[in-house]
C-alpha cells in the first residue's frame, strides 16, 4: 500500500512540474485582466458617476469609457441625471421599479381637509430629476422618501389654503403652480440635489359618501350660470338692435329739423329780398309777382277759357280745341 501512494505523489510532482510553465504565463495574465476589468467602466449617456476614494468623495464624470484605481479603493456609483423620475400620491401604478414612487398609505394620503373646512380627496403626482448627485447620495440619508414627505406636507399646506371649490374646480392650475413653487424651494433648502420638473393634480373629488350630492350642486350651478350666458346674449342681441333703431330715429329726426329750419330759413331770405325789392319799386315787383304767379297756376288749370270783361256769353267757345286761345285782355 505504501508502494501506490508514494507513486501516486511521484505522479502527481510529474504534473506539476509540466504545468509550471502554464502557470507563470498564466496567472499574470489572469491578473491583467482583472484589473483591466476592475480598472475601466462605462457610464451611459443618461447618466454621471460620482466617484468615492476611500469612502470619500472626490469628483463626478460624465457618459463614457473611465479609469478608476481598482482593489476597492475607487468606487462609483451611477446616477441616472436625465431621466425624468416621478412619485405618485394616493394611488399606485402598476409594474413600477422605483421604491419611493408610491407609498402603501395611499387612502390617508389624499384625504385632505380645505380651508373652509371640508374634506376632499386629492391624487397627485411630481415630477423631478437628479439636479447634483453628490447632495443626493450623501447630503440625505434618504432623498426618496424625504421627498414623497416634503411633497405631502406642500400640498396639504396649499390645499388647505383654499376652499373646496377651488381644489376641486377652478382653481387646480394654481395649486400646481403653487406646490411647484414651494416645493423646489423646500428641496434647495433641503440640499437634496433635485431639479422638481412638475407637479399634476389627477383625480381631485368629494368624499364618497357626499359625492353624489356635490355633484348635483355643481350640476345647478352649470345649469345657472348657463341661464345667465342665455340671458346675456339675448340682452346683448336686443339692447344693441333698440339702441340702434333709436340712434336712426333721433337722427332722422335731426335731419328732418335741419330740413325744416333751413327752408323756413331760405324762405325768410327769399321773402326779404322780395320785400326790399318791392319796397323800391311797388307796381313793377307787384307785376312781376302776379305774372310769375300765373305761369305756375294757369298751366295746372287744364281746360281754359279767357274772356274779357265785356263778353256776354261763352257758349260759342265752349267747343273750342284746348290748346285754342280766346282774345287776350
Amino acid at each position: 500500500m505504501s508502494d501506490k501512494r508514494d507513486q501516486r505523489k511521484d505522479i502527481d510532482w510529474d504534473r506539476l512540474l509540466e504545468l509550471r510553465p502554464v502557470l507563470l504565463w498564466g496567472l499574470p495574465v489572469i491578473l491583467l485582466v482583472y484589473l483591466a476589468s476592475a480598472s475601466f467602466y462605462t457610464i451611459q449617456a443618461e447618466s454621471q458617476g460620482v466617484v468615492l476614494r476611500f469612502g470619500a468623495f472626490v469628483k463626478t464624470v460624465e457618459p463614457g469609457l473611465r479609469f478608476k484605481f481598482p482593489f476597492g479603493i475607487d468606487r462609483v456609483s451611477i446616477v441616472p441625471v436625465k431621466r425624468q423620475l416621478k412619485q405618485e400620491f394616493g394611488f399606485a401604478t402598476e409594474g413600477a421599479t422605483d421604491p419611493t414612487q408610491f407609498s402603501f398609505e395611499q387612502e390617508e394620503e389624499r384625504s385632505m381637509v380645505t380651508g373652509d373646512l371640508n374634506a376632499a380627496t386629492v391624487e397627485w403626482i411630481i415630477q423631478y430629476r437628479i439636479r447634483e448627485p453628490n447632495l443626493f447620495l450623501f447630503e440625505v440619508r434618504n432623498p426618496g422618501a424625504t421627498l414623497r414627505d416634503i411633497s405631502e406636507s406642500v400640498m396639504r399646506t396649499v390645499v388647505g389654503d383654499r376652499t373646496v371649490d377651488e381644489v376641486i374646480t377652478v382653481g387646480r392650475q394654481e395649486i400646481e403652480a403653487d406646490a411647484l413653487t414651494q416645493l423646489q424651494e423646500l428641496v434647495d433648502k433641503y440640499r437634496l440635489g433635485l431639479s422638481i420638473d412638475q407637479v399634476q393634480l389627477k383625480n381631485v373629488n368629494p368624499p364618497l359618501p357626499v359625492q353624489s350630492s356635490f355633484n348635483e350642486v355643481n350640476q345647478a350651478q352649470q345649469e345657472r350660470e348657463r341661464m345667465i350666458n342665455v340671458a346675456n346674449g339675448e340682452y346683448n342681441k336686443v339692447v344693441p338692435q333698440a339702441s340702434g333703431i333709436a340712434e336712426q330715429k333721433i337722427q332722422a329726426a335731426e335731419g328732418y329739423a335741419l330740413k325744416r329750419v333751413n327752408e323756413a330759413e331760405g324762405d325768410t331770405s327769399r321773402f326779404n329780398a322780395v320785400f326790399t325789392e318791392f319796397m323800391k319799386a311797388p307796381e313793377v315787383t307787384k307785376r312781376r309777382i302776379y305774372i310769375e304767379t300765373m305761369r305756375e297756376v294757369v298751366p295746372q288749370l287744364g281746360k281754359k277759357i279767357i274772356i274779357d270783361e265785356k263778353a256776354s256769353q261763352i257758349l260759342p267757345l265752349l267747343q273750342l280745341s284746348t290748346d285754342t286761345q280766346g282774345a287776350r285782355k
